[in-house]
């Protein structure tokens, strides 16, 4: 399966049998980001978490299990 990245239009091959694969075939809400986007992404956020000035909003079923 070809998908393209969202963020940098960068084309990638799945496996036809990857969890991935099937939730972007089945639900087309998904959206596909490359991995080398995720990892930005993640760094970033992991950044501005840590400089106190980001708050992440939980669900209550998310406190729930943290506590």
């Amino acid at each position: 399966m070809r998908v393209k990245c969202i963020l940098c239009d960068k084309i990638d091959k799945l496996d036809d049998n990857l969890l991935e694969a099937k939730r972007l075939r089945n639900r087309p809400i998904h959206t596909y980001t490359c991995p080398s986007c995720k990892e930005r992404i993640t760094e970033k956020t992991e950044q501005r978490i840590a400089s106190g000035k980001f708050h992440v909003y939980r669900s209550g079923k998310q406190k729930e299990l943290l506590t």
